[in-house]
């Protein structure tokens, strides 16, 4: 397709809808021509933020009309490079969405826009000891548009799931200017395909997300953690199924090999935590519920599992700020590895019970390829981040070779019943690799899905295509 490229005409029609909030200075094209993923840039035309529903309609109605491309943009957070304005255009910022409309205690529901951070809304909520669970670990940046957008998840995805178990309704814009509401403000709906789902997790190219209504629980009163090492970083990975396998679903699971750990210990330089030298991967297992006493038998029964196990002395957190720095060294782990090296993270999920077989294969192909990883992940739910870091490779090798090298792993992540992205998003950098996930006819039900809403691809074009 043929894009329009933005001339005078066009930013003085969005100046006039906007005034300051239509940038083109070269400080801001190329604020947001990045956001988290490698080192990847490219920059905007034009930056513009919307703060209502009307004013992203009639931005969207401008670019339709003139096949301009608009590519949404929230936190930049994302490490699939799903924001990133590959095509030029409209960089569509929904910063200025950043309020919570309403938080519905009778009904356990709030409605918000896009722009609010995660953990705002997280502790907006936890006053009214409400819960709003999923996590990711930039949840003190990242969007909650963003977080739709690509069906995060996070540490307590395990036992809470993940942030499509949680929206109840969308008001969208579609390519067209057209405003619509998704679905309903209930927990059951069954009236006609359920549009709410498919905007889930559709990484801006249906639409553009401007109010959400999402269900909230109960917030759990207490919690225990605890810090396993094991010499083995396999059996680390047996020991996840083995702990569901006993009858309990903890509220995180967390694997982090020894590099990841070392690597973020030195990062948020905080020596503490004792690394042992034959120690090859902890866990990190929380519970969490609203009785104490039971939390404290599912803690036992987990201590008699690893009892099945080669573990060293497991150290239980004792107070809240230990436990923030446990997790603290969990949700730092990408950005620690990211301070050593150019790097690329995949994001793979498998069957849990198959997590020790992901991890044999993840090593054996570094091998093969001549790259060292650095992995960690959400090891309750068999979703495993696998950070490659360029090092010593050359660059014919990092961009010639390691493609055929994720493309290897990708095809075994397959065969073990597992996909190619758990939260991440396939966006621009993993999209060489769909035809690996499904067939020709799966990948064009889902362009013809596409097309139905964005008939000029106007819409973040080239991302999961």
């Amino acid at each position: 397709m043929t894009f329009k490229t933005i001339d005078e005409k066009d930013i003085s029609f969005f100046k006039n809808l906007l005034g300051e909030r239509c940038l083109i200075d070269s400080d801001n094209l190329s604020k947001y021509g990045h956001d988290e993923t490698e080192d990847l840039v490219f920059l905007p035309e034009i930056v513009l933020k919307p703060e209502t529903t009307e004013e992203v309609s009639i931005i969207m109605k401008y670019a339709f009309e003139n096949s301009i491309v608009v590519t949404p943009s929230g936190a930049r957070t994302g490490l699939s490079g799903g924001s990133l304005p590959i095509h030029k255009g409209i960089a569509l910022s929904m910063e200025r969405f950043n309020k919570i409309l309403n938080i519905d205690e009778k009904n356990h529901q709030v409605t918000t826009e896009p722009g609010v951070i995660t953990e705002v809304l997280q502790n907006a909520v936890k006053e009214k000891d409400l819960f709003y669970p999923p996590d990711p670990a930039s949840k003190g940046s990242c969007f909650i548009g963003g977080n739709i957008a690509e069906n995060s998840g996070g540490p307590k995805a395990v036992k809470y799931g993940e942030t499509k178990d949680y929206v109840l309704n969308l008001e969208i814009v579609l390519p067209n200017g057209e405003i619509i509401w998704t679905g309903a403000n209930v927990l059951k709906n069954s009236t006609g395909y359920n549009l709410t789902q498919l905007i889930v997790g559709s990484e801006g190219t249906l639409a553009i997300i401007t109010k959400i209504v999402l269900r909230l629980i109960p917030h759990p009163t207490t919690n225990l953690l605890m810090l396993v090492p094991f010499f083995d970083a396999e059996k680390a990975c047996e020991a996840v199924a083995a702990i569901f396998r006993a009858g309990i679903t903890p509220s995180g699971l967390e694997f982090m090999e020894r590099d990841a750990l070392i690597y973020t210990r030195k990062f948020i330089n905080d020596e503490s935590i004792q690394i042992g030298e034959n120690h090859a991967a902890h866990l990190l297992i929380e519970v969490d519920g609203f009785d104490a006493e039971i939390l404290m038998q599912e803690c036992e029964k987990i201590m008699t599992v690893l009892e099945d196990f080669e573990t060293d002395e497991i150290l239980f957190a004792e107070s809240q700020a230990q436990k923030d720095n446990l997790w603290q060294l969990r949700r730092k782990a990408a950005e620690a590895i990211k301070s050593q090296s150019i790097y690329k993270e995949e994001d793979t999920v498998v069957p849990r019970f198959e997590l020790p077989q992901l991890l044999h294969h993840v090593k054996r192909i570094g091998k093969e390829y001549g790259f060292q990883s650095v992995c960690y992940g959400h090891a309750g739910d068999g979703n495993l981040h696998i950070n490659i870091l360029k090092g010593d490779l050359t660059d014919d090798q990092w961009e010639n070779e390691l493609p055929k090298a994720i493309r290897e792993l990708f095809t075994e992540v397959i065969k073990l019943g597992g996909t190619i992205s758990g939260e991440h998003g396939i966006g621009l950098v993993q999209k060489p690799y769909m035809d690996i996930a499904f067939n020709e006819v799966g990948l064009n039900l889902m362009r013809d899905i596409k097309k139905v809403f964005d008939p000029k691809g106007i819409l973040n074009p080239g991302k999961i295509f």
